[in-house]
């Protein structure tokens, strides 16, 4: 099996879409945000996905996922959902994991598409149209459509802002190893700005078992062994404004205990 790789440029998502709004005009896009410590970037994040499907005469929805934030996000995901509406909050006890966060949002979720992205600003509303027309424009409603838009650091036109050498460095040894011992056909495996076809989703989400970082890497892989078909678009990422990085030596351990894992068992 093999994953199919398509970039497509923003002049021909704005053509697409410009062309095919009533093709979508019933759709439902569920964005997932897992937090942890957003109190900040939690409505920055929302007035930009709202700018952006407004614009685009898009419907959505907001899940949120709040792990027990100790920095009162619950109760900014709480004030933006009496303000706003379309706002879904599944609040959990502790700090329970990345996986399962994204897992528990999808179970909230009613969208025909879903969205995973990161709540800290570090992924951009405005990669959502391009990627919609890369689903959009390789689907006719067959076997043959795309089933992933994953969003990529590691292609021509994309990129990352904001961190160090040490950062970049650990990113793109992560994506070289993965590749090479999993073959996965994409670029930026431990990338988390994606868009899926529910039914897709709905597929490999069960089958996941890794958490932290790997649950990314582990989603592509299952992807490929259903033959799914994956496009790729290219994004800036930019290290968060305000809070903290997640990423500490536990989860360069999980990540690297999973990929193991996975070379092993798949």
């Amino acid at each position: 099996s093999q994953v199919v790789v398509v970039v497509v440029g923003c002049f021909k998502c704005v053509l697409f879409l410009a062309g095919n709004k009533a093709n979508k005009t019933n759709m439902l896009y569920s964005i997932i945000l897992p937090t942890y410590h957003e109190q900040e970037n939690l409505p920055l994040i929302f007035y930009m996905l709202q700018k952006m499907f407004t614009q685009h005469k898009l419907e959505f929805e907001v899940v949120i996922v709040d792990d027990s934030s100790p920095d009162g996000t619950l109760q900014v995901a709480e004030s933006l959902k009496k303000s706003y509406g379309h706002v879904t909050i599944v609040s959990r006890p502790g700090k329970l994991g990345l996986g399962s966060a994204y897992s528990s949002g999808l179970e909230a979720s009613k969208g025909d598409r879903i969205i995973l992205m990161d709540a800290d600003l570090s992924h951009h509303p405005k990669f959502i149209p391009t990627m919609i027309a890369a689903m959009d424009n390789n689907n006719n409603g067959t076997a043959t459509g795309i089933d992933i838009v994953s969003g990529t650091r590691y292609r021509s036109g994309g990129g990352v802002a904001g961190w160090d050498w040490k950062r970049k460095l650990t990113s793109k040894g992560a994506n070289v190893l993965a590749d090479i011992l999993l073959n996965p056909n994409v670029s930026d495996l431990t990338g988390s700005f994606r868009l899926y076809e529910r039914k897709a989703i709905d597929k490999i989400l069960p089958m996941v078992k890794s958490g932290g970082y790997a649950f990314q890497m582990e989603i592509m892989v299952h992807a490929k062994h259903a033959n799914m078909k994956v496009a790729e678009v290219p994004i800036s990422f930019v290290d968060r404004l305000y809070g903290q990085s997640k990423l500490g030596p536990r989860e360069i351990v999980l990540y690297l205990k999973g990929l193991l894992q996975l070379f092993f068992t798949t």
